[in-house]
């Protein structure tokens, strides 16, 4: 007999001398297994439900991105059925308004931003109004001041022409410093302090600021930190022949702008609309490498030699806000690079200042800008 057989019987002996087992193991053991099915099963349910409610965050992001692709088509169509060309700019402040920036315009006279603006809060359903900037306007002028009612023999709060929601803020830099400063709480915090009381804007608030480049005579600069609570800088330039050449046939009649604007437009959304779509842009993802994209751009503007001065991180938050924005315009749920390249520029060109030398070189900031993008490797997702 050898080693192996040994064992065989061995481990035969001890089998047959092991008890049988009791009514309460059996019992015990069956407990065990029913609890630990129950376990397994509860496990799975929760498997089940936590991929349900991540599928359903998913689906809800892509609902709400559909839906902003849906109202920016629906928009820019009933725009340029009275606004001709000009599509940097219904781009840009279709993506400041729905990311809850403004946006300053640098224009000639006589290129139709007021009756763009009348035109967008139409479309928009949103209320609108103008200021012409002069060199006596009074910040009271602009957001209102206590009359003195004779009836009541109180003082009572009437609101100016800040109190809206597409605000026209024509040739802004005509105005001086204590004008300008009257806005910077309106932009950013959306509320007029008024004698230690705080009225609050309705929402959405859109500041659509110009300026003129060609007359600098009696005009004062707006300062960098006011330049910084715009999100977007416009440049817009003549038309081209075919755009003026519909302009001439669409609005050299006599006919009344205002007539047209109420019949031949439609209303796509309401105000409370935009509000919801905003906050919804804040679920479009970003990947993490898109965003040291991004920090890569900002930062390098404070180190490049042919910049005196450099883009705040203020900048960085309106390329972060913005191409969430637009990568819900064209109905993804994701950013990309191209989404960041786009609106790079209306982002930086205010926020840098050229050195002298530069400037003697007769470079141009966007120039400059897009040379140093050029150096900045394009992440790949």
């Amino acid at each position: 007999m050898n080693l192996r057989d040994g064992a065989t019987i061995a481990s035969s002996l001890n089998a047959g001398k092991q008890k049988p087992q009791s009514a309460t193991t059996i019992m015990n053991d069956s407990t065990r297994q029913s609890a630990a099915s129950e376990t397994n099963l509860a496990h799975e349910t929760t498997g089940d439900r936590d991929s349900q409610s991540s599928s359903t965050v998913h689906t809800g992001t892509e609902n709400h991105t559909g839906t902003m692709k849906t109202i920016f088509d629906r928009v820019t169509t009933e725009v340029n059925k009275i606004y001709v060309g000009q599509d940097e700019l219904v781009l840009s402040t279709l993506v400041a308004l729905f990311s809850g920036g403004h946006v300053l315009i640098e224009s000639v006279p006589g290129l139709g931003k007021t009756l763009f603006v009348k035109t967008l809060g139409k479309v928009l359903g949103c209320k609108c109004g103008r200021i012409q900037f002069t060199a006596d306007l009074m910040p009271s002028d602009i957001t209102g001041a206590p009359v003195f009612n004779m009836k009541t023999q109180e003082f009572t709060f009437r609101p100016g022409p800040v109190f809206t929601q597409l605000l026209l803020a024509d040739e802004i830099n005509r105005s001086p410093a204590k004008t300008h400063a009257a806005l910077l709480e309106i932009m950013q915090e959306y509320r007029v302090t008024v004698e230690r009381t705080t009225h609050k804007l309705s929402r959405p608030f859109l500041v659509l600021a110009t300026q003129n480049p060609i007359e600098s005579e009696g005009t004062y600069n707006l300062p960098e930190a006011q330049l910084d609570r715009f999100m977007f800088k416009i440049l817009i330039d003549y038309p081209s022949a075919e755009e003026e050449a519909r302009v001439l046939k669409e609005h050299s009649s006599r006919s009344d702008l205002d007539e047209r604007i109420d019949h031949e437009l439609q209303t796509v959304c309401k105000p409370e609309e935009i509000v919801q779509a905003t906050q919804a842009c804040d679920d479009v993802r970003i990947d993490d490498r898109l965003l040291d994209y991004i920090n890569q751009i900002v930062r390098l503007t404070r180190n490049w030699p042919h910049f005196h001065l450099g883009a705040s991180p203020r900048a960085g938050i309106a390329l972060t806000q913005g191409s969430r924005t637009l990568a819900a315009f064209h109905g993804r749920d994701y950013a990309v690079p191209d989404d960041v390249t786009t609106i790079v520029l209306p982002a930086l060109r205010h926020r840098v200042i050229l050195t002298a030398e530069a400037e003697v070189e007769g470079q141009s900031v966007d120039e400059v800008l897009t040379n140093m993008l050029q150096s900045i490797e394009v992440p790949r997702l």
